[in-house]
């Protein structure tokens, strides 16, 4: 072949590459004119003061979930599941209004047993009072390697039909180490093309590092820099049944922070009216330093609903109401809720019948 010959195969080739590159490129270049429709919400999270919704996450974006350990992001997840598969608001708080086109939900998880995952999908159907969602679709993967649970979640989201919501619980399990920057960006980019591509929202869980609120690791900043939504959950350093969940970063407009509990049934429970602003330690509450009028007004409160308490029923109850109306554990503990039931007998403001016998409301008298 002669010089020339092979000059101009070399240039036609060239020229096709430039050409099928030259194409690709304006495939993906925006159009000034054109409309296009705002993104449809995936889930959002209602502002008491204000009486409206602000924006979690859209189809076509994935958020992470964020905090360090013991912090209850599972059930805080399990909010966020129940919203999704629900229909309408979660206690008063959180809903997903995704449209029956896109109302199936994927929930993996890749850290707890089957027994503890299977506990959590029940913690769902008792929240939104089903046996069993049929929108709901669970898998345990702690079992497989990093790339086996990528393969499976990957496949779940290519062939499940009207998928829009999806919770990975456990995202680091999807890679061998939380450091590798090249894994950490295949990561994030599966996510932005699942959610561009299938049009859903994905939720993503993230340990944080234990000496700072960073998310773990490259993967943790690599996540953080392309969420659109990322949600921090901390313990109440004051009372540790208390779990706050406050924006991390927001690439909407930023929540309010919120907190919620655990009741005695184990499901989360959004607590209304908590106090979120910070008290320093040297002003920490104490229930036993209330004026006389707010102990009986505590009292009041908790007898609101029901006219008798056995004395562990009571005690559960005034501290359910403190930790709607004031901050600090140490002034709310059980100790001090036993004082507190002593003093309210003594002062006739609780009444009880006789030993072990349960109390009722009496009266203010000053």
């Amino acid at each position: 072949m002669s010089k020339e010959r092979f000059k101009k195969l070399v240039e036609l080739e060239f020229s096709k590459s430039t050409n099928s590159l030259f194409k690709k490129l304006e495939s993906f270049k925006i159009d000034i004119l054109k409309v296009i429709p705002p993104p449809e919400i995936a889930w959002e999270i209602k502002d008491d003061d204000l009486e409206e919704f602000i924006l979690l996450g859209t189809l076509g974006n994935f958020s992470m979930v964020k905090g360090k350990a013991k912090s209850k992001k599972s059930f805080f997840i399990n909010l966020a599941i129940s919203a999704a598969v629900g229909k309408g608001i979660l206690q008063n708080k959180i809903r997903s209004p995704l449209k029956d086109d896109f109302n199936q939900v994927l929930y993996f998880d890749t850290e707890q047993s089957e027994w503890h995952v299977q506990k959590a999908v029940k913690r769902v159907c008792k929240e939104i009072k089903v046996s069993e969602p049929a929108n709901l679709n669970t898998y345990n993967l702690r079992k497989l390697s990093p790339s086996e649970r990528l393969k499976l979640i990957e496949y779940a989201i290519e062939n499940t039909a009207n998928l829009g919501f999806v919770v990975i619980d456990g995202i680091r399990d999807l890679i061998t180490s939380i450091n590798d920057e090249a894994e950490a960006s295949n990561i994030s980019s599966k996510l932005l093309k699942w959610t561009e591509e299938y049009n859903i929202h994905i939720v993503v869980v993230l340990h944080e590092n234990p000496g700072s609120d960073k998310a773990r690791g490259h993967i943790g900043t690599e996540l953080m820099n392309k969420a659109e939504t990322v949600i921090a959950l901390q313990v109440d350093k004051y009372d540790d049944s208390i779990s706050i969940v406050s924006p991390g970063f927001c690439r909407n407009r930023s929540f309010k922070p919120f907190a919620f509990t655990i009741t005695d049934e184990g499901l989360p429970q959004i607590v209304e009216g908590y106090s979120i602003e910070m008290t320093s330690k040297k002003k920490v509450f104490d229930v036993l330093n209330l004026i006389p009028e707010d102990k009986f007004q505590v009292l009041k409160e908790v007898f609101e609903d029901k006219e008798e308490f056995t004395n562990g029923e009571l005690i559960k109850q005034i501290q359910v109401v403190l930790n709607k109306k004031y901050r600090g554990s140490k002034g709310k503990g059980e100790n001090k809720i036993k004082q507190l039931i002593t003093e309210s007998r003594e002062e006739g403001w609780l009444i009880q019948d006789g030993n072990r016998k349960p109390y009722r409301i009496g009266k203010l008298s000053i």
